[in-house]
């Protein structure tokens, strides 16, 4: 899905890296002091202060990124498109430098393919702009009605925001900020993107050689495993789809979301496997990710050190320069979602849907200055792996991503070693 060549991009200095750690460290030493013989103690939750959000979410509603291979295809109307008045929201998009808008390969490659009604492939629709306007209006009531936290107009100070570069993410971005600010504001509204090459908002395949071909080698492995195999046979014979055809439970799964999501009429068989569509297009993704550590840190390992050192920024602000900001906003995709999801143990083997949202609270106690984290997958509280409850020590929350973290250097040794050594083998 994602393309382009890998280019090094340098999140932190390695000396700053080292400064965090043994900063965290030191944290924890007088964290194990406090709790007492068994690692707990009660806390007082009227004493947290809520420090900073970060909220990670897939984009709204779209149209499939690829038709199946049949004579009768669903009619997506471009009237799907018009933007409701509610949602618009003017913002401009640069680069992570400040620099002009990348160009984006994924854009003009959707735009090859047209679907039967003459919308392109994977647009925003105005049933996503919709599901996109009502998580931002969420947002609103948790942090500026519930907790004056944010302020209600939109202030650039306060957020910083980050996006795929592709337009529906773009624009399912604008339609959550309108709900969450009620389309006001005391600043220009700056979306931040980053070059397909070095994009860290997805699984990069295309950075990350190893990744690629594991991908590549697992995604055909999944289609031949026992059970697999057996019903995406059975349900390309009920669809009329040729064995030869690359159709597989992601493709077919992609087609039943969008279709279901917009009520739009389907084929009668693909209604009819619907929920096992699903089921075996989890069971792929997961066979692709599952193998073994490495996977996801190559997936999700640079953003989970992305959403790291956000919160050691806040927690010794005095070790790296600059604006703290308190909400974070990074427009992801489903592909993203899973890997974190997974990452944090809180994966609940359903296919993460649209306008689907990680949130990321940080809070400190101001008593005792211990850090807390809350996380939340739709709205709904976790308990990540290895926490004691939904409020989890920050240590304890980051050695749970430390597992899959993945500084620059990291990534790239480990999504380059095996290029490196097969260059090597086949020049001996």
């Amino acid at each position: 899905m994602i393309t382009k060549v890998f280019r090094v991009r340098m999140w932190a200095p390695v000396g700053v890296l080292s400064s965090l750690a043994y900063f965290i460290h030191q944290r924890r030493v007088a964290l194990a002091g406090l709790r007492g013989a068994d690692g707990q103690h009660p806390v007082d939750r009227s004493l947290l202060e809520l420090k900073m959000v970060q909220v990670v979410f897939r984009h709204g509603a779209r149209s499939p990124l690829k038709p199946l291979p049949q004579n009768e295809q669903v009619e997506w109307n471009p009237r799907l498109l018009e933007v409701p008045p509610q949602t618009q929201f003017d913002y401009t998009v640069t680069s992570l430098a400040g620099g002009p808008k990348p160009h984006s390969l994924f854009d003009s490659q959707y735009h090859k393919t047209i679907l039967k009604g003459g919308m392109f492939a994977g647009q925003l629709t105005n049933v996503g702009m919709w599901q996109m306007f009502a998580l931002g209006e969420r947002l609103r009531k948790n942090y500026v009605e519930d907790i004056p936290f944010l302020s209600p107009t939109f202030n650039p100070q306060e957020i910083f925001i980050r996006s795929t570069n592709i337009y529906r993410n773009l624009e399912s971005t604008r339609c959550l900020l309108a709900g969450l600010f009620q389309r006001q504001q005391e600043g220009p509204i700056i979306i931040h993107t980053d070059e397909a090459s070095s994009e860290v908002l997805y699984p990069n395949a295309q950075n990350c050689w190893r990744l690629r071909e594991r991908m590549r080698s697992q995604r055909q492995a999944a289609s031949l495993q026992p059970g697999i195999s057996e019903d995406l046979k059975k349900v390309k014979e009920g669809m009329d789809i040729a064995s030869s055809d690359e159709v597989d439970f992601l493709i077919l799964f992609d087609n039943v979301a969008a279709e279901q999501v917009h009520g739009l009429p389907s084929c009668p068989m693909l209604k009819r496997f619907a929920q096992i569509i699903e089921q075996r297009a989890v069971d792929t993704a997961c066979y692709m990710l599952s193998g073994d550590r490495e996977s996801l840190q190559m997936a999700v390992g640079p953003f989970l050190h992305l959403l790291e050192s956000n919160m050691l920024k806040v927690v010794d602000p005095d070790i790296l320069s600059g604006q703290n900001r308190k909400l974070y906003l990074y427009a992801a995709h489903d592909v993203t979602l899973m890997p974190l999801l997974m990452a944090l143990g809180i994966f609940d083997h359903k296919w993460p849907p649209f306008a689907v949202d990680v949130t990321i609270e940080l809070y400190q106690h101001q008593e005792s200055k211990e850090w807390f984290v809350q996380l939340y997958y739709h709205g709904k509280e976790q308990v990540p792996r290895g926490c004691p409850d939904q409020l989890c020590p920050l240590d304890k929350f980051l050695n749970t991503m430390s597992v899959y973290t993945l500084n620059p250097e990291k990534y790239h040794t480990l999504c380059s070693e095996a290029q490196v050594m097969e260059v090597g083998m086949e020049s001996d």
